[in-house]
């Protein structure tokens, strides 16, 4: 993001003038940056019934996605987990292959 630096006189104002125009101009550079920064989203990881729900399919279909690359499980604790993310975009990706 690029700061304008704009030069501006101020003859004749009040102190009072001069504090709106600056709170303004705060103000329109905070809602940039609330636009631009945004706060993540923390990551949804799914156990493999809640992956086969969500594909609605079976877990030999499950695997034999992971096997193909399709979908790429997570290792936590010794156990698998799909990221929801991982899944949304294996969605879209079946379906546009369909």
């Amino acid at each position: 993001m690029a700061i304008q630096q704009n030069i501006t006189q101020v003859y004749g104002a009040t102190p009072e003038q001069l504090v709106a125009a600056i709170f303004d101009q705060v103000k329109i550079l905070i809602d940039d940056l609330k636009k631009e920064y945004q706060p993540k989203q923390p990551e949804d990881y799914l156990t493999r019934k809640q992956a086969c729900d969500l594909l609605s399919v079976n877990a030999s279909t499950l695997w034999s996605w992971c096997k193909a690359g399709k979908l790429e499980p997570v290792g936590i604790g010794g156990r698998k987990y799909f990221r929801r993310s991982s899944i949304d975009q294996a969605m879209i990706s079946l379906k546009n292959n369909a």
